[in-house]
């Protein structure tokens, strides 16, 4: 079954350090952390969740890296358990090499129409190295999918992290 699903790439250049939850990542990772993030209503990346609704459009998924230096990083959008796909269905694919200063990058993901309700994985990888990946669900009703549609936003500062 085709999943009709587009994610675009922005990035940021290096950004003001803030609080961060404690990494889970591999000793020798350059990656600092990897987070969820809804649209603020202006278009830019607005507060860190674990859940999204299925009319949450876009949604992001911001890269934090431990480095300056180009790199190639890639995500994929996996469907976990959504209703009508394949068990690990690899829904997108999006990469991106950073240039010199850049330490950020967003992922932002819009479907035409509403998101199916389901559970989903980030998969990101460094260099072709699975460093992290990240569950999330999407509720609400599960709708099916339209043909996918490109807007481009405009990135702003990094969400605001909130206290665990």
């Amino acid at each position: 079954m085709k999943f009709p699903l587009t994610i675009i790439i922005l990035t940021l250049a290096a950004l003001a350090s803030y609080a961060q939850a404690p990494a889970e990542a591999l000793p020798d990772s350059v990656i600092e952390d990897v987070y969820l993030a809804r649209d603020d209503g202006n278009g830019k990346a607005g507060d860190v969740v674990e859940t999204f609704s299925t009319h949450d459009i876009p949604i992001y998924c911001i890269v934090s890296l431990t480095r300056s230096s180009p790199i190639n990083v890639k995500m994929n959008l996996v469907a976990v358990k959504v209703n009508g796909v394949k068990p690990e269905t690899r829904v997108v694919t999006a990469g991106y090499t950073t240039k010199q200063g850049q330490d950020r990058v967003y992922f932002t993901g819009r479907p035409d129409g509403v998101w199916v309700a389901g559970t989903y994985r980030i998969d990101v990888f460094v260099e072709g190295k699975r460093e992290r990946s990240l569950t999330f669900e999407m509720k609400g009703d599960a709708a099916p999918v339209g043909a996918s549609k490109f807007a481009p936003s405009k990135p702003g500062p990094a969400p605001a992290r909130k206290p665990h």
